[in-house]
């Protein structure tokens, strides 16, 4: 059987943001096209970024997947470790506030900017 590849960013239980991989069945279609079982979403949108982007560190409201259709976006965690995803690469952001905590910008999310030469688009699917 096939797989995806879902990286997904997340709040640990220590409150601060970390990825971490795992897989989904692609148990669906025909051999020359599989799918994954339908997933229900609530909702999409598409951003434009301008070089020079740069966001604060922030949680996300709702998980949600994020797809780079261009350019370039790199993430920063609290323990000072990045990743950058390009055009095609993905992944699931579900770094929310822990219940009942307040944001400490030194403990809780991420921030991101695009990087090089091009403008970042990007498409969210809100689960």
């Amino acid at each position: 059987m096939s797989t995806f590849n879902k990286v997904i960013l997340f709040t640990d239980t220590d409150g601060f943001a970390r990825f971490r991989e795992e897989t989904v069945a692609l148990s669906e279609g025909k051999p020359q096209a599989r799918l994954s079982p339908l997933m229900v979403s609530s909702g999409f949108q598409l951003r434009r970024s301008p070089v020079g982007f740069r966001s604060d560190f922030h949680c996300t409201d709702n998980p949600q997947w994020l797809f780079v259709l261009a350019g370039q976006m790199e993430i920063f965690l609290q323990d000072g470790t990045s990743r950058v995803f390009g055009p095609g690469e993905h992944f699931y952001s579900a770094d929310v506030l822990p219940a009942g905590a307040t944001f400490d910008a030194k403990v809780h999310g991420h921030w991101s900017r695009q990087v090089g030469p091009d403008e970042l688009v990007t498409l969210f699917v809100r689960d």
